[in-house]
């Protein structure tokens, strides 16, 4: 089993699991490996190198640089744990996110959290109302229960 480090475009990095490097290649090449955080499929693979234990100075100075990316996932992870949360007390309405919005805003409907899909037509049109809605990017990887 091979371990990697990924990248997407954007920034993102994490782990991706396979049985070879050709088998990284052949996934990648049919789009099948994606960033969690974005979903994005241009995933690029990070250059690793073993561990080399040669002096102390020159430990100190790599696990300096190691802050930076780990300050990063750790924020990439609080961004996850967000996600998952707001998921988890909200109603999903899908599509009619825009029509659900206005029935509980004149109280049509129970008040409660919703998300869904609308256009960008539609929230303006809600704001304008003074309907309160914020766009909340959803990763793929949090769309569907992991397996």
């Amino acid at each position: 089993m091979k371990v990697l480090d990924l990248q997407c475009p954007h920034g993102h990095r994490f782990e991706g699991w396979f049985a070879s490097a050709d088998d990284f290649e052949s996934q990648q090449s049919r789009k099948l490996v994606e960033c969690p955080i974005c979903g994005a499929k241009e995933v690029s693979r990070l250059p690793s190198a073993p561990r080399l234990n040669l002096s102390h100075g020159v430990e100190a100075k790599a696990k300096a640089k190691a802050k930076a990316p780990a300050a990063a996932g750790e924020l990439q992870a609080r961004v996850m744990r967000a996600l998952r949360e707001v998921l988890e007390k909200t109603e999903n309405v899908g599509d009619r996110f825009a029509e659900e919005a206005r029935r509980i805003h004149y109280n049509e409907a129970p008040a409660r959290n919703i998300r869904g899909v609308t256009t960008p037509e539609d929230a303006r049109a809600l704001v304008e109302e003074g309907i309160e809605v914020m766009p909340l990017p959803v990763p793929a990887a949090l769309k569907e229960p992991l397996q």
